[in-house]
């Protein structure tokens, strides 16, 4: 349809005549030009079909309002979703109203087989489809809770000869974001990728969210690096997410580093990303650096708020300097703040941690006199504190008091009282809980399970924690583990899993991924890498060493990634039962898979090596996790390591004490190792230099190194330096066991020391020690 300048001049007489004011004709012609064309096109819905060719020849005059406001008039899904789908051929069509109206069509209408029916016809007309057609779709799936058929219609877009866009990328990332099937999304990314689409803005955001929300906090900083590597600079928003995510995972120096440059960026920080920050580090207990930020963000205009003052509570809370609370709840309520519920469940919680249960029952009694309803979280810090407390009776007359209150248990409550109740050996109690829930409607969590497992095993109810443990695994989904496992590309570990997503998804068979990743989310309460440290620290400790061993291979096979605590304890089990090459071939292992080894593995190695007098190769041990540790001196620990070589262990020891207390970062337990291993090698005289290199360093000695140092003077005859040895006991007033105090007396006496041994035991009667009770052993 052309609009021919005599009904141009037409549709401007009729508005002039209307109106009477010939200044509105500007303003008034598209409305009037508007409505004709609407007109038009809606006719060439109704009498022409097909309709495209027809709406080829009106698209120079037609508008994404005008989109809209035929997608509103018309009646005729089928009609309707025929047309928006030709104007996905241009950009300018596109709106996001037009979407909106598409996808309450599809699903307030059902209107999706009408949708794939008339894909099917301009499939057989040869007419192209774009892709904006099919983000409509999965968009209107993904709204409907519909998430398999939004993955199914981004799988079928190359039976219509259709390639997505990065629009219809990120719209089925975000559906495997929010349904937590993260190998789906990284696989699709990187199809993306491959296919040479570069991600927008909007990509960057559902994954970095999608890795925070997973706790991948590392992939979510190298998401965000790429991001800005490809000259996306990063909003608020992705800022706020990123910033959340670096304090959760107690990345510190990266928060700082990344708000100096969101900062210097000129990315304006808003008051949620205030909040996210101060509450990051008021949850890692840094109260005063939280202070200190406070300080720079009211410079900068942040006012502190309800959110805030409730973080820097909470964090005095954790720091133990729960004094400090009353003064700022008072600078809160002069501000004109008033509590929630949240801030009271911080106070109750707070008071409760630090054994002030009747100040945080009056508080709940505060609340409701403020008209506050407390609420499950309010209940669960009382009922946990009574627990703690050993008063069982107490929480549990408190959690049929929830029910009173219109709240629920769950499975929280319950778990809190299943571990009270295993604490105080009330095994049985434990099971007649833990067996209600689901008849309360309350399913038992993981962490639920995982108490119970963990009272069970503390039982040495090894056999009946196993039976549970079982029971989780074969809940709801016993034959997918088995299916997944067979054939020729068997999946046994998140590896190869990894690996069958990418080639489904490479071979557009992006459902046939999504079901099984589904299916395991959908397992119910299956066991977790918590679950299997457990078992394998009640096998352990039950010199089961094979069933720990079993137990380690089976949960790799699952698909977990052994952690810290795993290698831990199945390493010291092994030193446990002497098997020290197998101990070490699991250490190897860890290092070799990226798993860092935590300083209680080092301690734990170091420790039964030294029992073996194998002291050479626990220095070196103690040499490689202090490299392994950040900002420290290489130059120093090679000129330790040189020393030690040349037997000069007093100044291999005073090298490396004096770098620990210059860096800030000194662990007595390691020289308390190494202390104790030379006693135990008969080795006193080296001990006693280490010793005093401690003592001139101004660093407390522990009470056990003072004991092996006595015990070993002693046996060696140098009664004279184990009397000073116990002196400095008695200084640092350390109460040490009749047992070693007894000894030292009796050698002293055998050497005809009476003087001597008057002298101490004055000084220990001084020290606050029992004589009655000591001399008397």
């Amino acid at each position: 349809m052309n609009l021919t300048p005599q009904i141009r001049r037409s549709v401007l007489n009729f508005i002039a005549k209307r109106s009477g004011f010939g200044c509105l004709h500007a303003n008034l012609f598209t409305t009037a030009q508007d409505f004709i064309i609407s007109n038009e096109v809606l006719t060439v819905l109704e009498t022409v079909n097909p309709m495209e060719d027809a709406l080829e020849k009106i698209a120079p005059f037609i508008s994404s309002e005008i989109v809209r406001d035929v997608l509103q008039e018309q009646r005729r899904p089928e009609l309707g979703f025929r047309f928006f789908i030709w104007t996905t051929r241009r950009r300018s069509f596109c709106s996001r109203d037009s979407r909106n109206l598409v996808m309450d069509m599809l699903v307030k209408d059902d209107g999706f087989d009408t949708y794939w029916k008339i894909l099917e016809e301009l499939k057989n007309s040869n007419i192209q489809i774009h892709s904006p057609t099919f983000t409509v779709l999965i968009e209107a799936y993904a709204k409907s809770g519909l998430a398999e058929k939004a993955v199914e219609s981004f799988g079928r877009m190359k039976d219509f000869d259709c390639k997505p866009d990065v629009n219809t990328y990120n719209s089925i990332l975000h559906v495997t974001v929010q349904k937590e099937v993260f190998l789906l999304a990284l696989a699709v990314y990187n199809q993306m990728l491959k296919l040479n689409y570069n991600p927008n803005r909007s990509t960057f955001v559902i994954l970095i969210h999608g890795f925070c929300k997973n706790g991948k906090h590392g992939d979510a900083l190298k998401m965000f690096d790429e991001m800005t590597q490809k000259g996306i600079p990063p909003d608020t928003k992705i800022y706020t997410i990123i910033l959340s995510s670096m304090c959760k995972a107690e990345r510190t120096d990266d928060v700082h580093r990344l708000l100096n440059t969101m900062m210097a960026s000129g990315c304006y920080l808003d008051s949620i990303t205030y909040n996210v920050v101060l509450d990051g580090f008021c949850k890692l207990g840094q109260i005063d650096e939280a202070f200190a930020l406070l300080q720079l963000f009211e410079k900068k205009g942040y006012v502190l708020g309800l959110k805030g003052y409730s973080s820097l509570i909470d964090g005095l809370f954790k720091a133990n300097r729960y004094d400090e609370v009353p003064v700022w709840r008072k600078k809160m309520f002069k501000a004109g703040v008033e509590p929630d519920v949240v801030l009271y469940t911080i106070l109750i919680r707070g008071f409760c941690r630090v054994d002030m249960v009747d100040h945080a029952l009056n508080l709940l009694n505060d609340m409701t006199q403020r008209g506050l309803s407390p609420d499950t979280y309010c209940y669960n810090a009382l009922i946990k504190a009574f627990c703690d407390k050993g008063l069982l009776d107490k929480a549990q007359s408190l959690q049929l008091e929830i029910s009173k209150n219109d709240c629920f248990p769950t499975s929280c409550t319950y778990t809190i009282l299943i571990c009270g109740m295993c604490r105080n050996g009330l095994l049985d109690e434990a099971r007649q809980i833990f067996n209600q829930m689901e008849n309360l409607g309350c399913s038992p969590s993981i962490i639920t399970f995982n108490a119970l497992i963990d009272g069970l095993c503390k039982a040495g109810q090894l056999e009946e924690a196993c039976h549970l443990f079982y029971k989780m695994e074969i809940a709801k989904n016993p034959s997918l583990f088995l299916r997944l496992s067979q054939g020729s590309e068997r999946v046994m570990d998140t590896a190869s899993l990894q690996v069958m997503v990418e080639r489904l998804c490479e071979s557009g068979l992006i459902l046939k991924a999504y079901k099984p990743l589904m299916q395991l989310a959908d397992s119910g309460v299956v066991p977790d890498i918590t679950t299997y440290n457990i078992l394998i620290n009640g096998f352990c400790k039950a010199k089961n060493i094979d069933g720990a061993y079993n137990l380690f291979k089976d949960l790799q096979i699952k698909g977990h990634s052994p952690d810290a605590v795993t290698y831990g304890t199945l390493i010291h089990g092994l030193y446990r039962v002497d098997r020290e090459d197998d101990a070490f071939r699991v250490f190897d292992q860890m290092v070799k898979n990226g798993c860092t080894p935590s300083s209680a593995v080092y301690k734990s190695l170091m420790t039964w090596l030294c029992r073996k007098r194998k002291l050479s190769e626990a220095f070196s041990l103690w040499l490689k996790y202090l490299r392994s540790l950040p900002s420290q001196e290489d130059e120093t620990l090679k000129l330790a390591e040189e020393h030690f070589e040349k037997g000069k262990l007093e100044e291999a020891v005073r090298c490396l004490l004096e770098m620990n207390l210059k860096l800030k970062n000194l662990d007595i337990a390691l020289y308390t190792i190494w202390l104790i291993g030379l006693c135990q090698a008969r080795k006193s005289d080296e001990a006693l230099k280490i010793f005093h290199v401690l003592k001139e360093q101004q660093v407390d000695v522990t009470p056990p190194s003072c004991v092996m140092l006595i015990n070993g003077l002693s046996k060696d005859g140098n009664l004279e330096m184990a009397v000073d040895i116990f002196l400095y006991t008695l200084e640092k007033r350390f109460m040490l066991r009749p047992r070693i105090c007894n000894q030292l007396l009796r050698s002293l006496l055998s050497q005809d020391k009476r003087k001597t041994v008057v002298e101490l035991i004055n000084r220990m009667g001084s020290a606050g020690y029992d004589l009655d009770e000591y001399l008397h052993r």
